[in-house]
């Protein structure tokens, strides 16, 4: 079993991060309704059309399983499985926070054979309801109240979500260290929020790269971009053994001062006294 004590907590998102494509536009497109969403995109928040275009899909005849079938095929690049076992296998707690939905993520990750290795996913409810037809709600009830950050989409404010888990972290009283890994507009508010000895991990020449990129000192975390899953692999591995190795040297030197000040004091405390002088008679005195 993995050991939980390193407290490095890996954030990614799903989509153009874990897999190569956006899942929501794969469906989509694969099933042959590309015009219909360009038709309805500017007349709705995107959560709530993606809820749209299954009912079209469902009115239209598509089943869940032929839905499943093309989120089974959904490209993903050979070398993210291997850095999500390799980093679960050092100790990283891995967490996905996404604005796709549960229905399509865990269709995947289950398909993949990845889904052990996230202690939490946080996305867009995705239920399918008693005629068969899948139905996408949002994270954040906006119809209720809004999240209040300007930033994101009314149904998802990723900043919340890692403030969230920094709180739950802190609570406990355990040091957390988070890499966070994302690529679209919506990863940026999190990044905001990330303090100086976290990570973030833009993928290079995407939005949320670009963004920082337009003013990296609002960003306090160390920032480490990839272009692909082999790079990805790369520096998340090469990310979390600095942490490990930064943190065992801290806890040397706690050691080692410990140690010191035992020893000091046990100098102290043990040091030999001195012979007293002898008073010597004055016709012994040559």
């Amino acid at each position: 079993m993995a050991n939980k004590n390193n407290n490095i907590v890996v954030v990614f998102d799903f989509d153009k991060t874990i897999i190569d494509v956006d899942s929501d536009n794969w469906v989509v497109d694969e099933l042959g309704f590309t015009e219909l969403f360009d038709q309805l995109l500017p007349t709705m928040p995107w959560n709530s059309l993606m809820d749209r275009m299954m009912k079209e899909l469902h009115d239209h005849g598509k089943t869940i399983e032929e839905i499943k079938q093309v989120l089974r095929r959904i490209p993903i690049h050979p070398r993210v499985i291997p850095a999500i076992k390799s980093a679960h296998a050092l100790g990283c707690e891995l967490r996905i926070v996404s604005d796709a939905n549960t229905f399509f993520i865990e269709t995947i990750v289950e398909h993949l054979g990845i889904r052990k290795y996230f202690s939490e996913i946080n996305t867009n409810p995705g239920l399918v309801d008693e005629q068969g037809r899948l139905r996408i709600s949002p994270y954040h009830d906006f119809n209720k109240s809004s999240h209040g950050c300007p930033r994101c989409p009314p149904n998802m404010c990723k900043g919340l979500i890692i403030e969230r888990i920094q709180a739950s972290f802190s609570k406990e009283g355990n040091k957390m260290k988070m890499i966070y890994l994302g690529d679209g507009v919506g990863d940026y508010c999190p990044s905001l929020g990330l303090k100086a000895e976290d990570y973030m991990m833009p993928r290079k020449n995407f939005p949320a790269w670009d963004l920082i990129s337009q003013n990296p000192t609002l960003v306090k975390a160390t920032v480490r971009d990839w272009i692909d899953g082999e790079a990805m692999e790369k520096i998340l591995m090469g990310t979390a053994n600095e942490i490990m190795s930064s943190d065992e040297e801290e806890e040397k030197e706690k050691m080692l001062c410990s140690d010191h000040c035992k020893i000091s004091v046990v100098g102290i405390v043990h040091e030999p006294m001195l012979p007293l002088s002898l008073q010597v008679p004055l016709h012994l005195v040559k």
